[in-house]
């Protein structure tokens, strides 16, 4: 959106003022490439945008989006990968969902009535294993609205639970949001959840650091001392292995009977980094995991961080490659650079400044269009266009 130019004043410096913040440098044009080029790469983390993903399956975790113009909101829900959202679905009212887990392409398939996916036309009816929320209608939080939201003038952060996938407002949470943490689940995932509390005072942010110490039954102390009078006669008897004992026992003792249990309701829960680590993974616990259906928070490679982390590229980035040729420039050409910059951002400014006017909505198309125009105008005397 351009900015309104501020009203000049009696002394009539406004303009100069104004005109003095509205200087770009070339650095400032290339930091903000850099922000795009990240928030991009972080919802993105590598997606095949040429290709369908429904043959690979239900993918670990995967840039989705919902379209409402194949499946109206009221209607069954569905999502789509991103090469068929560019392919199949372009111009059409999408809902970007950022990443969900174990989701497999629904694009064509019987939930799109006539539809058929351009990319991959042989698919099932239905995935049956794909799971949803109200994200997918196109609405978020516990207030269920849309984001952004046009009747809402509350600048807020959007935060993604780890285990619902639901994106909630941060003064929606009930608790204030810490600075540095690495992941989050909301309060209704806790309650389903509960044995995260005990987790809760040694792996969450702004919990209680300090370990309180259970008293142990003495049929508890009894049972203890015969462990170890076992583990000793094993061990003098015939010489098993201590390493042996350890791995055998690691499937049978659970780490939460070193916790307390929780003496406080459930709440959200901000995760310090690591805490999937810290979780137990006997038998016991895995079954537990298994039968609430949460078996990936065992998962390190299932959280945001790891499929980011995907992303790394080996090559390049814009920002990089822009520095790079920005410094190889004498102080002539950065000013005729920045100079045809501002000349086309003024441009478009006024081009979409129509659109606004007459409520109509800006196509590809349009875009297209304008750069097409911007390329055949002449250039200024002495301007050296070096773009290749």
């Amino acid at each position: 959106m351009a900015a309104v130019p501020k009203p000049e004043s009696e002394n009539g410096n406004s303009a100069k003022e104004s005109d003095e913040e509205n200087v770009v440098s070339m650095v400032d044009i290339l930091e903000e490439e850099k922000y795009l080029e990240e928030n991009a790469n972080a919802v993105l983390g590598g997606s095949d945008d040429k290709n369908c993903t429904y043959l690979q399956g239900y993918l670990p975790r995967q840039a989705l989006y919902a379209c409402a113009t194949c499946v109206p909101s009221g209607e069954e829900q569905a999502g789509v990968c991103l090469a068929c959202s560019l392919e199949c679905h372009d111009g059409h009212n999408l809902y970007e969902l950022y990443t969900k887990r174990n989701f497999r392409c629904d694009c064509g398939n019987s939930k799109f009535k006539d539809f058929r996916c351009k990319l991959s036309s042989e698919k099932k009816p239905f995935n049956e294993d794909n799971g949803y929320n109200q994200n997918f209608s196109g609405v978020y939080c516990v207030c269920s609205r849309p984001y952004p939201d046009p009747e809402d003038e509350v600048e807020d952060e959007m935060i993604q639970c780890v285990m619902c996938e639901d994106w909630f407002h941060g003064r929606h949470l009930g608790r204030e949001v810490p600075v540095d943490y690495e992941e989050l689940t909301c309060v209704s995932c806790v309650n389903k959840c509960q044995f995260l509390m005990q987790y809760s005072s040694f792996h969450c942010v702004g919990e209680a650091d300090t370990k309180v110490d259970v008293e142990k039954t003495d049929e508890e102390k009894n049972e203890g001392n015969e462990e170890n009078s076992n583990k000793r006669k094993i061990e003098n008897e015939d010489g098993t292995p201590a390493k042996k004992l350890k791995s055998d026992k690691s499937l049978t003792e659970c780490k939460r009977n070193d916790f307390p249990a929780a003496t406080v309701e459930p709440h959200t829960l901000f995760w310090k980094s690591g805490w999937r680590s810290a979780l137990c993974t006997c038998e016991k616990c895995k079954a537990l995991y298994a039968e609430l259906g949460v078996s990936f928070l065992t998962n390190e490679k299932d959280s945001i961080t790891a499929y980011e982390a995907k992303n790394q590229s080996s090559g390049a980035s814009q920002y990089e490659r822009g520095m790079d040729a920005l410094s190889s420039m004498d102080r002539v050409q950065q000013v005729e650079v920045i100079q045809g910059y501002n000349d086309m951002k003024s441009a478009l400014s006024d081009y979409l400044k129509n659109f606004a006017d007459s409520g109509k909505v800006v196509s590809q198309e349009d875009i297209k269009s304008f750069f097409e125009n911007l390329s055949k105008k002449p250039k200024a005397p002495g301007m050296q266009y070096l773009c290749k």
